[in-house]
């Protein structure tokens, strides 16, 4: 088997936020024996691995060392369970937006609310993707990965996976340490419309098909949110945070208007968007890297910036926010170093 490596290759584009980065070595393998071979060479010379999707919820550095694999196996296909409901078997390289407009076309339920996220289905488990009312975590069955360290092959299921609010094992104890590379979702042949969420029931009929939902879905994000593809940008960049529900009263009292959302641990969810925007930021622009002038919960790049600078920015609205609220903002995207 002969692996197509480049060396000081170009990640510019393949990442949302646009930040150059030339990687040492790149690999795209299309298939697990590809992938396997690339694992073992990267052991047996000792270099850091990276394991890159469609790049839209990391922070690349300028140079990133050692071997970055790019998965491109794209192949997907449905399974029939017999009981009304459809899984979803999807690799790692599946554009995650195409696949869930695939399946809303074919009249089933279950991810229409996800529509229109960037990036592909092997790192959608990672932060456990949701919008709109609706977390991957509810739809997914199995993750199928491998190890970095020994090539060993693993099926985890959604209570190994440890999913929480933009949170999963991926991104702690396993972090750094595996390649996804097969997803198992289940899909509904039944209406179950979620349209709870902001004014979705408003944008579609009594009735309407999972591709109508995921459609109006589609032109609310594109309202709110830049096209990557224009202006760089990782979607939402910080995690909404989470406070007490003493907390939370106490905001409430001196913003009346502040959304908040109560959990059922009794704690309380905030809207970090609305509160970068009520700190006057909404719109802010410090040299390459900006608030967006319509949805405050996303940072813009501009062109030429790196990613300390970005950083820098971040850590700054997320201290105004503090000092204005006394609630500390998390950072959504992760650092390919992380």
């Amino acid at each position: 088997m002969s692996l197509d490596i480049l060396a000081d290759h170009d990640l510019t584009a393949a990442n949302t936020l646009g930040l150059g980065c030339r990687a040492e070595r790149f690999v795209a393998p299309d298939n697990a024996a590809e992938l396997g071979g690339a694992l073992s060479l990267a052991r047996e010379a000792g270099w850091p691995t990276l394991v890159l999707g469609g790049g839209s919820n990391l922070i690349l550095p300028a140079f990133q060392p050692g071997l970055v694999i790019r998965m491109a196996m794209n192949d997907w296909w449905l399974e029939e369970t017999g009981d009304g409901s459809v899984r979803v078997h999807a690799e790692a390289g599946v554009v995650w937006h195409e696949l869930v407009m695939a399946l809303a076309a074919r009249g089933l339920w279950g991810l229409e609310n996800l529509a229109l996220i960037p990036g592909h289905c092997g790192a959608a488990p990672i932060q456990n993707i949701g919008a709109y009312g609706v977390e991957l975590a509810e739809r997914l069955e199995a993750v199928h990965l491998v190890h970095l360290d020994d090539g060993r092959e693993a099926v985890l299921g959604p209570d190994e996976c440890a999913f929480g609010y933009r949170d999963s094992v991926f991104k702690r104890a396993l972090a750094g340490r595996v390649a996804i590379t097969r997803l198992v979702l289940r899909v509904s042949r039944k209406a179950e419309p979620r349209l709870g969420y902001g004014d979705l029931a408003s944008r579609v009929g009594e009735t309407p098909t999972p591709l109508e939902v995921a459609e109006a879905v589609c032109a609310v994000r594109r309202e709110k949110l830049p096209d990557p593809a224009v202006l760089g940008n990782a979607g939402s960049f910080f995690k909404n945070p989470v406070v007490s529900s003493e907390c939370a009263a106490s905001l409430r009292e001196a913003y009346p208007d502040m959304p908040s959302f109560p959990l059922a641990d009794g704690r309380t969810k905030l809207a970090a968007g609305w509160l970068i925007d009520r700190c006057g930021l909404k719109g802010w622009r410090d040299g390459p890297f900006g608030v967006h002038d319509r949805q405050a919960l996303v940072l813009v790049h501009h062109g030429g910036g790196d990613a300390p600078g970005l950083l820098a920015f971040a850590a700054r609205v997320a201290e105004t926010v503090e000092r204005r609220f006394g609630v500390t903002l998390e950072r959504e995207p992760r650092l390919a170093t992380e």
